[in-house]
């Protein structure tokens, strides 16, 4: 189905982070970057947050489901946009346990 640039605006909007928040599209859906680290998918109309200690602390409570066939579960958090306080917790939370973004490499001119 692919998801619907209105709701990734609506998530970043709910997220609260402003220019820290970013998203960038990929094969139809989106991924989610705080300061540059992934934190998130959007797939479907679906908000699944990067499995990891935060969501295991923060939200055990929150389904789990594959956000695209042959990918691992992760948590999904679409319950928590009404809850920008948790769900900006939960991201943040996320963000400081993802690695850095590896530095891109130069391109050698002929």
């Amino acid at each position: 189905m692919g998801t619907d640039l209105n709701y990734i605006q609506y998530v970043v909007e709910q997220v609260g982070l402003g220019s820290r928040l970013t998203h960038k599209k990929m094969f139809g859906e989106y991924a989610l970057y705080v300061d540059g680290k992934v934190v998130a998918f959007v797939c479907d109309n679906s908000l699944f947050v990067k499995p990891s200690q935060a969501a295991v602390k923060l939200t055990p409570h929150l389904p789990q489901r594959a956000p695209y066939p042959g990918a691992r579960n992760y948590p999904v958090a679409d319950e928590l946009l009404d809850d920008s306080d948790s769900l900006r917790r939960l991201i943040l939370e996320t963000a400081v346990l993802m690695p850095e973004p590896k530095p891109k490499a130069s391109r050698k001119t002929k």
